[in-house]
């Protein structure tokens, strides 16, 4: 399944185009919230707390009150806004809660609360939350129950994931239509919980963004022919390894043989002989790689030296599919003349900067590529007409024709040294395979999170992670989800 996510103004012109609805998008979202509240309380007797705002997010927790209060539920619910200046779908919302009955509140009760519902701002809020507001969001962040955000947690923005000065600290959001950037990026996830999609029955044509999911890559999740040999699956190289910076280029090695590189050539700025944890490595010097390999990553340990620069220019200019990380990002961020070059190559060529070497290349602040992520990905795939990988909590893939996907796996074990490394070298891997680029990419960025989660699952992190435990988590999941596309053929008659 392929989770679509809009941006407000993409929002903003589904919602128009579906104006005369039946029923209502009010209507359609207040009974999917009620009944989302409905499986959280534990009986029609808990006590449950709606806080409903100004706009149509409180429109919404007002319809889901009165559809509550006709199925036997009293829930309590707290005004957060001035009912004459509500839009007309919330002011009917309201006068139809009144009407069974409903009360108003205009505080929060002191009370032992099972649910609190968090229905005060929706994708409208662009500024920072104050006054009275401000203080009901810190209110509902003291209280010792569960908390459900309604469409998403009230201070968050809803394209960035930046806190707007105070956040609900949700439990569990129920978004509607299509995701958010601001859930799954940034600090969405810390504020957010666990997330679901309603989709009030609409459907997203074709979106721009989406969150990445196995369905994206799952045509190349075959079994390897029983017909094969190590020349099958493809050369990858690595070309890093400065004094002082080896770990990173073997890192990014051992990456690609675990994701199944027939051989993996790894060129040595600092000549080693072999490495003694993984001695499959084929170490060479990075012009002999060059010559070998049919997928390149450049960058793990690189350094700034002139024999670094010279290796970058001549990786730019061979015509193999290029993954450009760490080091190598920083050089074209000083040379644009050679990052220039970068936009010309007639070979899939992919970025994978975290946010401050992003902004060298944006010629921008990081504060400024955080502030929002998606649009920064885009602006530096159409400077590079690269693939661009943005990393951070919820890593970015920006295209140059101005789609992007935003990946939800992971989690803190991977803020460790070198796990970029071991990125580079998975999507190095499947390159080597002959997997597509965009494909390559999408698949390496979620099973590096995938791993991650899998591993903080068995009791191995987040504290304490380390990016080469990595590697065994990735080529476990993968072949686990080959596995299971394979069954899933045979079950089909394939």
């Amino acid at each position: 399944m392929i989770t679509p996510i809009l941006r407000s103004p993409e929002l903003r012109a589904v919602e128009a185009r579906h104006a005369d609805a039946d029923p209502p998008l009010m209507a359609r979202a207040g009974a999917a919230l009620a009944a989302a509240i409905e499986r959280m309380l534990p009986d029609a007797e808990a006590p449950l707390l709606m806080v409903a705002g100004p706009g149509n997010n409180g429109g919404d927790a007002l319809v889901a009150a009165r559809l509550l209060m006709e199925r036997g539920v009293t829930p309590a619910v707290v005004l957060a806004g001035d009912p004459p200046r509500l839009p007309p779908d919330a002011r009917a919302a309201l006068d139809a809660w009144r009407a069974v009955g409903g009360e108003i509140l205009d505080e929060i009760p002191e009370r032992n609360w099972a649910l609190a519902v968090d229905g005060l701002f929706g994708i409208g809020l662009t500024r920072p939350v104050e006054g009275r507001a401000a203080a009901l969001i810190e209110r509902i962040n003291r209280l010792d129950c569960p908390i459900l955000a309604v469409d998403l947690p009230s201070g968050l923005c809803a394209d960035t994931g930046r806190v707007l000065g105070v956040a609900v600290g949700a439990s569990r959001t129920l978004t509607f239509i299509a995701g958010k950037p601001g859930l799954y990026t940034l600090n969405g996830p810390d504020h957010c919980g666990e997330i679901s999609v309603d989709t009030l029955g609409l459907a997203i044509d074709n979106p721009e963004g989406c969150l990445i999911a196995p369905a994206l890559f799952q045509t190349h999740l075959r079994p390897r022919p029983r017909n094969s040999h190590k020349g099958s699956f493809g050369s990858a190289g690595i070309v890093g390894g400065a004094p002082g910076m080896a770990g990173a280029a073997l890192l990014a090695g051992r990456a690609a043989l675990g994701l199944g590189a027939g051989r993996v050539y790894v060129g040595m700025i600092e000549a080693l002989p072999v490495d003694p944890m993984q001695p499959e490595l084929m170490l060479r010097t990075p012009g002999d790689t060059l010559g070998r390999a049919t997928a390149l990553a450049v960058g793990p340990g690189l350094g700034d030296s002139a024999q670094a620069l010279a290796q970058l220019r001549h990786s730019i200019a061979a015509p193999l599919p290029l993954v450009l990380d760490a080091d190598a990002l920083n050089l074209l961020a000083s040379h644009p003349v050679l990052f220039a070059k970068v936009s010309r190559r007639g070979t899939p060529t992919i970025l994978t900067p975290h946010p401050a070497e992003a902004a060298r290349l944006l010629a921008t602040s990081t504060g400024a590529v955080q502030a929002d992520r998606v649009a920064a990905a885009l602006a530096l795939a159409g400077r590079s007409q690269a693939l661009v990988a943005l990393k951070g909590c919820g890593t970015v893939v920006a295209r140059p024709d101005g789609r992007w996907h935003i990946n939800a796996s992971g989690n803190p074990g991977l803020a460790t040294a070198g796990s970029g490394d071991v990125l580079a070298g998975m999507i190095t891997a499947l390159l080597a395979q002959a997997w597509p680029a965009e494909a390559a990419l999408l698949a390496a960025v979620h099973l590096h999170g995938r791993a991650a989660d899998d591993l903080t699952a068995a009791g191995t992190g987040p504290v304490g992670l380390t990016a080469g435990e990595l590697i065994g988590a990735a080529r476990a999941r993968l072949n686990c989800w080959i596995a299971a596309e394979t069954s899933l053929d045979h079950s089909k008659g394939k």
